[in-house]
């Protein structure tokens, strides 16, 4: 029997004796000792599992088929002494076939661990990766007897070793944590400092250009799109495109080797290592967008790959009326059922591993409700986010949710337990509104920009529980954001109809050649007015990466199949985005410098202790403090804040189209005047001492600080 030693040419050599022995239950997947390797794969409702071996990865048939005899408590294990890291491997599981009940065993098909921590082989589109006959009239209800063995993705046995080092995790503090949410090959792949054989994979990320870029921004946290291994649907396959933003997940502990310079698995996870330390070592925090509301084999008429062969009916949520379907409240066409104990110690077994063996700093949850559901009329929305956060490593990292999935009821923001932070999608729309100049905007832009209270009070969290955007990869990008009025997806092969048709006109004026001056200036100043605010406001800011550098996607918001120039950064600026990139530089380390900025409670609008100053005060234009009636005038799009901390600091906001006029409130006992440190009407800034008044331009704000 051949095992996996690699050599230069990349094939598979050597032969060894081969013995079977008990081994163990646990760990569950592929486990290698030093000697041989432990396989382990859950199953409850299998009558058989084979292990099969495959000598390299154009194998069109396994080497070797090994029963695994041994079963314990629903997991079919067995020890193979003389099998080395590099091999390749896959399962056969053999139980009725019958969907009408949820039963889709087919032992014909190769199966991945759900456990792999490398993949050796990726899949091939072909009708044999199909548990049942494709064009049947009985559909799923067919049975398909070919073997996918030429065709399946394989997993790879993998040395987890590592030299850490002096590893260790920055650990910034929520309340002074600013994420920067990035693809990894897009945010390199055009790179021209960054050597053409790393662009596009985790050793571009970590590279010393890329780095100074995050360092000269400011970020202190990279939030990567998914990195877990994951399949592009066979439509796009079959369209020539592929699955860029990765949210199609095959395997839960596998980072994906299209990322990595080498193709093989070993290498990746070697790579991925060298990454994270090399962020760490600048003082930048990895956080993973993961992926375990659903899997990549979709629907009843999906594929056959792993979970599904597996044992369907414990890994999926099934229709209780009618199991063949799925409960699909993900839009994906499935969705994982985490109240099975063993799905939810899948979850959690990937997670540990991520953290104590990958040293990733935390996690945010793509769709992370559809991971609490159970049955009906049973509350099980803190189950799932008590579980992880209780854990003792889990504990240690961040924690974000996208808390909300596409079921019924399934809009959670604001419900989740302490020590959980969620991308707050009321922001992003709150803020847009109001620079976009609506009626009545003004009261809950206030209660966003003081981080939320209304929503996060509550479960006794405070404003770093609301993760603040403007822009994330899902939409418009920023520069697109200001410049189209609806979507242009073409380019997707759909027709434009894919994407959220959310946009909306910014009011600049009559466009003609005549304006074309008067509109570049209007939107590089609403630009300044989504990003101020962004960095102004209470909470945990996150900025999509290519906004500081301008990006446009040519007004696609739904670049998800678009691995190409419309999703990659682009590293040419022009002037204009030269400008703003020091604009955001600017307002980053402004942001970093100024205490009030970054409170860990919310604002009680009373004096602070030892002072007569209030911790905010609201103030008109006039001078006067705000009333009651003025939160409730629909028209009033215009205020100024005065925050107190170390400092008073204050925001004057005004988003009418025309010029507004301030009094500036002074304290009564010092002689002390404002400083103007931030006008976005303003292409650029400088100190400015101001005595009482200030007129703030249409559609702009202004930060003075008392000096």
């Amino acid at each position: 029997m051949k095992h996996a030693t690699r050599s230069n040419q990349g094939i598979l050599l050597g032969t060894t004796d081969m013995r079977i022995e008990r081994g163990r239950p646990y760990p569950l997947g592929a486990t290698w000792d030093g000697a041989g390797v432990n396989f382990a794969l859950f199953s409850k409702h299998a009558t058989k599992v084979e292990l099969c071996l495959f000598d390299s990865p154009g194998s069109g048939v396994e080497s070797e088929r090994l029963s695994l005899p041994f079963e314990t408590n629903g997991i079919w294990h067995s020890y193979v002494e003389g099998l080395h890291p590099g091999q390749l491997y896959g399962f056969r599981v053999y139980g009725p076939y019958d969907p009408t009940v949820g039963y889709r065993f087919n032992p014909n098909k190769v199966l991945l661990d759900p456990y792999a921590k490398g993949i050796g082989r990726s899949l091939s589109w072909s009708n044999a990766m199909f548990g049942y006959r494709i064009g049947d009239p009985e559909e799923d209800l067919s049975f398909d007897q070919k073997d996918s063995a030429p065709f399946a993705p394989l997993a790879n046995v993998i040395d987890t070793t590592f030299a850490w080092g002096d590893d260790h995790p920055p650990r910034t503090p929520w309340h002074k944590t600013l994420i920067y949410e990035l693809h990894v090959k897009g945010f390199t792949k055009l790179h021209p400092a960054i050597p053409r054989s790393l662009r596009g994979t985790y050793s571009g990320l970590a590279s010393k250009p890329a780095l100074r870029h995050l360092k000269n921004l400011g970020v202190t946290a990279v939030e990567l799109l998914p990195v877990h291994h994951h399949l592009d649907e066979q439509h796009l396959a079959l369209q020539h495109r592929v699955n860029y933003w990765g949210y199609n997940t095959l395997s839960f502990f596998a980072p994906d080797t299209r990322y990595s310079v080498s193709s093989f698995a070993e290498d990746a996870v070697r790579e991925f290592k060298e990454m994270v330390r090399a962020l760490h070592r600048a003082g930048i925090e990895v956080i993973l967008d993961v992926v375990y509301n659903h899997t990549a084999e979709g629907s009843h008429l999906g594929p056959t790959i792993s979970f599904r062969g597996i044992d369907n009916v414990s890994y999926y949520r099934l229709d209780p009326e009618n199991p063949r379907f799925y409960e699909d409240v993900t839009g994906c066409g499935n969705t994982l059922n985490a109240e099975h104990p063993f799905v939810m110690q899948l979850i959690m077994d990937s997670l540990r591993y991520w953290v104590s063996d990958m040293h990733v700093d935390g996690f945010r949850f793509d769709l992370a409700t559809a991971l609490t559901r159970g049955q009906p009329g049973v509350d099980k929305l803190n189950m799932f986010f008590e579980t992880v956060h209780q854990d003792a490593v889990l504990s240690q990292v961040k924690l974000i949710a996208e808390p909300w999935d596409l079921g019924e009821e399934g809009y959670k923001i604001g419900s989740l337990p302490r020590g959980w932070a969620e991308w707050n999608d009321r922001y992003r729309d709150s803020v847009r509104r109001f620079w976009r100049g609506e009626e009545g905007a003004l009261p809950e832009f206030a209660t966003r920009l003081c981080g939320s209270q209304d929503l996060y009070e509550q479960n006794s969290r405070g404003p770093s529980a609301s993760i603040n955007f403007v822009t994330c990869h899902d939409g418009f990008t920023l520069q697109d954001l200001v410049s189209y009025d609806e979507k242009h997806n073409e380019a997707n092969g759909e027709n434009n109809r894919d994407g959220e048709n959310n946009n909306f006109s910014w009011n600049c004026g009559e466009e003609g050649p005549s304006n074309d001056r008067k509109i570049r200036t209007f939107r590089e100043q609403q630009k300044r007015n989504l990003m101020a605010a962004l960095l102004l406001s209470q909470g945990v800011p996150m900025i999509r990466s290519g906004d500081e550098l301008g990006q446009s996607q040519r007004g696609n918001n739904n670049a998800y199949c678009q691995d190409n120039e419309i999703s990659w950064m682009n590293w040419n600026p022009t002037k204009d985005q030269k400008i703003f990139l020091d604009f955001v530089c600017q307002r980053i380390h402004f942001w970093k410098e100024e205490p009030v900025l970054h409170r860990q409670s919310f604002f009680e609008g009373r004096p602070v202790q030892g002072s007569t100053a209030k911790d905010i005060t609201w103030f008109a234009p006039s001078g006067r403090e705000m009333a009651e009636e003025d939160w409730h005038d629909s028209d009033r799009l215009c205020f100024g804040a005065e925050f107190y901390g170390e400092g008073f600091l204050l925001l004057l906001v005004n988003a009418h189209p025309d010029p507004i006029s301030f009094t500036l409130p002074l304290p009564d006992t010092t002689p002390q005047r404002w400083e103007c440190i931030l006008d976005t009407a303003k292409e650029r800034n400088r100190s400015e001492r101001i005595d009482k008044d200030y007129v703030l331009s249409g559609r702009a704000l202004a930060v003075l600080r008392l000096r």
